[in-house]
């Protein structure tokens, strides 16, 4: 699984590799920097606990969970192949506040939030990473010997761990690092045709999944575009729908995705080689074991501080690259995302304290359920909302009303506040949809929608 899932970032990231320096060479800046590519974190999550786990448990079959988790990972992969090349139209259409906020809201409270725990948590290690590299990337300190600000900060937060460690810091002993080296080469397989019907009921997880990262892939490419570099939304949409292709085929379980972060790269003073050694180091250190040995070497508070500047920088490109009067829109997109945040920190404390979403009842019960409703499908919905309200802004309800609509109609079929707890999409018309709760919110978002023409009637009478 792990060697066909790299095989993807690896492809991924050579072809963006070139990209960068095909646009460097055609326009003669120095300065481009490639697009980041990697794994999509919550088609992870989705995947272990919606398809492989359940899979699993269900059969008992290891190698047919996996063949089942390659079906899907290759659907998802074709659907992607498809949507790919709506994408220049999607990003003439959708406002910018609406895409670049969408991806703020994950940045802020995904990437930069929880990384800031890992940092709390190991206060020696990773405030001293974080504040190195704020004072090299934000206050425009020099660093030793003229190392890039990650780095110097990544250095170290790296040596105040080991060097408590040889110290004997108490409960801060060093991991036990083993090598596990290995060579294991990815290779197309045709094994996923021997679990096709039994990969049939897990092909709903496919389509949001593949919707999500096209609308990140969109959100990304604007995001570039803001920092200075044009890319072509197909190409870059095109080019992670391939790679996700090559990783199912080749054994990979996870889908492939370019990362939201591009310019804090570009802060960092990334241009294309990056990502060139991202995908060499990725992809052959999967194949030859080495991951591991990485992962045991670098603490996670030395290195998250690089994510949480990340969070910073992409939440700030996304107030100064919108007009003023946006900013309303670009901080309601951050409201579906806040719910997601939430789920993923429920996720990991309710099994710990031996509770399941099932045990809570009353109160806690019926939040629990809002926040499922509200944090499945958080992309779309906040690239919804924001698009709503940006239209309210600028004087232009027919518009805010088709947006209303679309948002219904997503509703009705799970794309959005999906209330099934794997954010499965659905058909409306089956016997299995849960209508209680999405023919509710359809209806509620087309009278926002008829509210919207009226209010624009009474405008233009005045």
């Amino acid at each position: 699984m792990l060697p066909g899932t790299a095989l993807g970032v690896l492809v991924g990231d050579l072809a963006y590799t070139l990209m960068a320096l095909r646009l460097a060479r055609r326009t003669g800046r120095e300065d481009v920097t490639a697009m980041p590519f990697g794994i999509d974190t919550p088609t992870m999550f989705a995947m272990a606990f919606g398809v492989l786990g359940p899979v699993k448990l269900a059969t008992g079959d290891a190698v047919l969970a996996w063949k089942v988790g390659m079906a899907v990972t290759l659907a998802i992969g074709l659907a992607k192949c498809v949507l790919s090349f709506a994408g220049d139209w999607v990003r003439r259409v959708v406002p910018r506040a609406a895409l670049l906020g969408s991806i703020a809201g994950v940045a802020i409270l995904l990437i930069a939030f929880l990384p800031m725990l890992k940092i709390v948590r190991d206060p020696l290690v990773g405030l001293v990473a974080l504040f190195v590299l704020l004072l090299a990337l934000l206050g425009g300190v020099r660093m030793p010997l003229g190392l890039p600000g990650a780095l110097a900060a990544a250095l170290a937060g790296v040596a105040v761990f080991w060097l408590r460690a040889a110290l004997g810091g108490a409960g801060h002993a060093p991991p036990a690092v083993t090598a596990g080296l290995a060579l294991a080469i990815p290779w197309p397989t045709l094994a996923w045709t021997t679990a096709l019907e039994p990969a049939l009921p897990y092909l709903s997880i496919a389509l949001p999944f593949a919707l999500l990262t096209i609308v990140g892939g969109i959100d990304n490419t604007e995001s570039a575009v803001a920092a200075g570099d044009e890319y072509r939304t197909r190409d870059i949409l095109l080019v992670e729908s391939v790679a996700t292709v090559l990783a199912a085929l080749c054994g990979g379980v996870i889908q492939n995705t370019p990362y939201i972060g591009h310019p804090a790269y570009k802060a960092m003073g990334a241009r294309s080689g990056y990502t060139l050694a991202t995908g060499l180091v990725i992809g052959v250190g999967a194949s030859l074991g080495v991951l591991g040995l990485l992962v045991g070497l670098l603490p996670e508070a030395a290195i998250a501080p690089i994510l949480v500047f990340i969070g910073l920088e992409i939440t700030a490109q996304a107030f100064h690259a919108s007009p003023d009067r946006h900013g309303p829109a670009v901080a309601l997109t951050f409201v579906p995302v806040a719910a997601a945040v939430v789920l993923i920190e429920l996720g990991g404390l309710l099994p710990a304290l031996g509770k399941s979403p099932a045990d809570l009842t009353g109160e806690a019960g019926a939040t629990y359920r809002t926040l499922l409703v509200l944090g499945n499908g958080f992309i779309l919905t906040a690239v919804l909302w924001g698009s709503a309200l940006v239209y309210i802004i600028e004087r232009r309800p027919a518009a805010a009303a088709v947006v209303l609509v679309l948002t219904s109609l997503a509703t009705l079929c799970g794309l959005v506040h999906s209330p099934l707890p794997n954010g499965a999409v659905f058909w409306p018309w089956s016997p299995a949809a849960p209508l209680g709760v999405a023919a509710t919110l359809a209806g509620a978002y087309g009278a926002l929608a008829g509210l919207t023409l009226l209010a624009a009637r009474r405008t233009r009478s005045r």
